[in-house]
Formats: structure tokens, sequence, C-alpha cells
């Protein structure tokens, strides 16, 4: 069995049972931890995903409710983080189903929105992503919000 323990530094333990994998002795590997692992790298691509969509949709918001203050760092955050987005999709596709995932939305919404209070001041968006992610994805921003 493993001699480093997982909880004690897993960094270690993870080149340990590298080593072990590329020597063979598969009886000696922590298969329930290398699972956990495993598991955990699919959840930090779709963290990584909904962080940047969260980020890209508070920006998009701050440009239609605050649009006096536009400029060309918010242009380059909505640029990037699209870029970043479309990037991730085409290298794991399987991140498409939570794209197309309504309850997604909803989480990714909310994060957006809160940011996009928390770094304006401003509440009232909408309660639901108004924009479908073909346009989000596209060279578009939103006009101006009026009353």
């Amino acid at each position: 069995m493993s001699r480093i323990g997982y909880e004690q530094d897993v960094v270690a333990w993870a080149n340990e049972q590298a080593a072990l994998i590329r020597a063979g002795k598969f009886e000696q590997l922590d298969l329930e931890h290398i699972a956990e692992e495993i598991e955990d790298v699919g959840k930090s691509e779709q963290r990584e995903l909904a962080n940047r969509m969260a980020i890209l949709l508070a920006h998009l918001l701050k440009w239609q409710f605050q649009s006096e203050r536009r400029g060309a760092s918010w242009k380059n955050t909505i640029n990037v983080q699209r870029e970043a987005i479309a990037w991730r999709l085409r290298k794991t596709p399987s991140l498409k189903h939570d794209v197309a995932d309504p309850e997604w939305w909803q989480y990714v919404w909310g994060d957006a929105t809160d940011l996009a209070g928390r770094e304006t001041g401003l509440d009232g968006f909408p309660k639901a992503c108004p924009w479908p992610f073909e346009t989000i994805m596209s060279d578009w921003l939103p006009e101006p919000f009026s009353n």
C-alpha cells in the first residue's frame, strides 16, 4: 500500500502513485483516492467553465447597465473569457452538456448577477439570462439598458 498518506501530502502521494503505476506495482495503488482524484479533475474543469461564464456574463451585464463606464478593459475581459470558454469546450467536448443544462445556467447566472452587483452596486438584473449561448459567444455586445 501507499507509503505516503493522501491526507498527509497530496502532491507527494500523487507522485508516488504515478511511480507505482509506471513500475507496474498495481497492487500497491491507493485506488479509492485515485478514483476521487480522477473525478475531481472533471469537477475542476466544470468549475472553470462555470467561473469563466459567470465572469463573461457579469461583464456583459456591466456593459449593458453601466454603458457610461464602458472601456477597453471590460471589452478585453469579455474577449478573453469568450476565447477561454470556446477553447475549453473544444478541448473538453463533454462540457457542452453543462452548457445545455438549464440548471447550470441558473447557477451561473446567479453567480454572474452577484458579481455584477458587487462590482457596480446595482441590482434588479433579470432573473434569468436573457441571451442565448450562441449570442453570448459571438462578437456581440448588449445595448444599453433603458427603463
